[in-house]
Parts: C-alpha cells; structure tokens; sequence
C-alpha cells in the first residue's frame, strides 16, 4: 500500500491553497467566470459563476488531482497510483498521471456515464469496473493497491487534493472580489473544503454554502449531529455527489467551518441545467447544478447581493442531457 503521510495529520490552510495554485499552473486552466443579466435578474442579484465545465476534463477534479500527483515521490511515481470515482476524478488523475507519466488503474462503477469511461481509458489509464451498490470502493481499492504497491489517490479526503480544489474559489474571488455569498457543490466535501479555506482567506464576510443531493443529505446530517454519518448511495441524477459520507479531513474543516448545508431535488437540478444551458449556454452536469439549484430557490435571500456559484463540471453524456432537458 501507499507510503505517502497520513491524510489527517493536519488540517490544510489557505498557504496550502496558495502553493497549490502556483504548482497547477501552466497545467490546470484558469477557467472563465461567466454572468448573464437575466439570472441576474430573475435572482434580483449579480451572479458570478466559476465554470469548471472548462477546466481540463471538463471538472474541477484536475486541481486537486494534478497537484496531488505531481508531488509525489520518485518511488511512488514508479510505482503508479490507484483511484475510485463514479467519473471525473477518474479522468483527472488519469490525465494527470498521463502528463506526469505515472501508471494509473481507476475503480469505476458499472454505472458511470460511458463518456467518463471512454476518456478515463483514453487518457491510458486501466479501468477496473464494480458495482457501487453492492461493493465498498474504499475497501477494493485498497486491496488492489496493497496487491500492486500503488498509492491511493482519494477523490476528495486528502490536504492535497483539498488545497487544489481550492484553487478554483481563490481565482474566482480574485478576478470579482468579495462575495456576499457562495453556493459549492457538495459530496465528499473536498471541493467545498478548499472553497472554505479560500473564501476564508480573500472573503470573511461572505456567507457559504454546501449543496448536495435531496437524496443524500449525509453532510448536513453529520454537522447536526457532530459525527460522520455514513448512508447508503444515493438514487440521483447527480452521480458526482453519490458519496456515503464526507472524509475525516473534510468533516473536520466543516465542522470548524460551519458552512450552511442545503440540498437540491432531482427536478430542480434539471431547472437549473435549463437555465445554464438557455442563458450561459453552457453545458453543466446535474452535480455541476447543485450550487446554482440551491440559489435560484432562494431569490428573497439574495436579493441585491454578489452571489458566487462554482458550476464544478460539464461531463455528461450528449444524449442524458438532452433527455434530463426534455423530460
């Protein structure tokens, strides 16, 4: 098995944000920041979104996952590395380890949307398939690294791939400045962890939140009750945020950080790929939506405000996003 520290021996800060953005650059896009004035309008606030649909792999995942790979020893890089995800951390440490020139294996389940196989396997890494609802990923992959000697790349409870997610907030509030409030996707917490650090740092006074799954509500139940609260995968569309539960790295940065935890339905995700797709016209995953979902619900809220949303990724099949639009 992996070699590398310990996840959890301390938390990561926003100097970890930092070094991480000057260590992805000239390797991960500065993604655009896209407005429309009739979001704008209909929220009754101005809307700034982070479009990751444009990073490398259509998904922030290739902050986190660049950066996690490219500080790597010689041994562990020898040796190759290992990941599980429903998709797009599976291409961002594929193309990762493409560019770096790693081995890479990635544990994808039998249902991941095909157009995230297809370039997870075309970036050279080799997929090994499972079954998301009947078998832990967690324990296969640490098995198939112990059997390998590969390093396990987690897709979200790690100070690495937490400090480059973060990287995606630290260049929106830098390119707008302070925000009154932010609406982040949310599943295993790392992309809202390292938002957190940077909003922290570069916007105390704006307001956070976390948006996930109606159907998987686990992190604003874990905050409720001040534990971990593992359940079982979730039935929803959005297939980036089927996570059981958050990681102790990010459950801890929540906790410290007490974000407010909201959650989106199935139909109203749909609403918000619409608007996307009609206004912005950008294609957005129905886990890219979340933040947007959650704010166009709450339009009294955020009235006259500056209103960051991370849209956090567009890869999903032509043929699913037509049908969720039309539907």
């Amino acid at each position: 098995m992996s070699d590398s520290p310990s996840p959890h021996a301390a938390l990561p800060t926003y100097d970890d944000v930092a070094a991480a953005a000057d260590r992805i650059r000239g390797h991960a896009r500065r993604t655009p920041v896209l407005t429309s004035r009739l979001v704008d309008a209909q929220l009754g606030a101005q809307v700034f979104f982070k479009a990751e649909p444009f990073q490398r792999v259509g998904a922030f995942k290739f902050r986190g996952a660049f950066h996690t790979l490219a500080r790597l020893n010689p041994r562990q890089r020898r040796a190759g590395v290992l990941a599980y995800s429903s998709g797009n951390h599976a291409q961002a440490v594929a193309l990762a380890a493409q560019l770096l020139e790693i081995p890479a294996t990635i544990l994808m389940p039998h249902d991941a949307p095909a157009a995230k196989v297809a370039a997870t396997e075309g970036y050279g890494a080799a997929v090994v398939r499972f079954d998301r609802y009947t078998e832990d990923r967690e324990e296969l992959g640490r098995e198939l690294a112990a059997r390998e000697g590969r390093t396990v790349i987690p897709p979200y409870d790690h100070p690495d791939i937490v400090a480059g997610q973060g990287t995606a907030v630290k260049e929106l509030l830098e390119e707008v400045g302070e925000l009154d409030a932010l609406f982040v996707p949310l599943g295993g917490g790392g992309l809202l962890s390292g938002s957190l650090l940077a909003a922290r740092a570069l916007a105390p006074d704006c307001h956070i939140y976390g948006v996930e799954p109606e159907a998987g509500d686990d992190a604003r139940r874990s905050l409720a009750e001040d534990r971990i609260v593992h359940i079982a995968t979730p039935r929803t569309i959005a297939d980036g945020a089927q996570t059981q539960h958050l990681g102790e790295l990010t459950f801890a940065i929540l906790r410290r950080e007490r974000p407010t935890i909201l959650t989106a339905s199935d139909a109203e995700l749909v609403a918000a790929m619409r608007t996307l797709a009609t206004y912005l016209k950008v294609v957005v995953e129905p886990t890219g939506a979340l933040g947007f979902a959650a704010a166009r619900a709450r339009p009294d809220e955020l009235a006259g405000r500056r209103v960051g949303v991370v849209l956090s990724g567009g890869n999903v099949d032509p043929e699913r996003f037509g049908a969720l639009l039309a539907g």
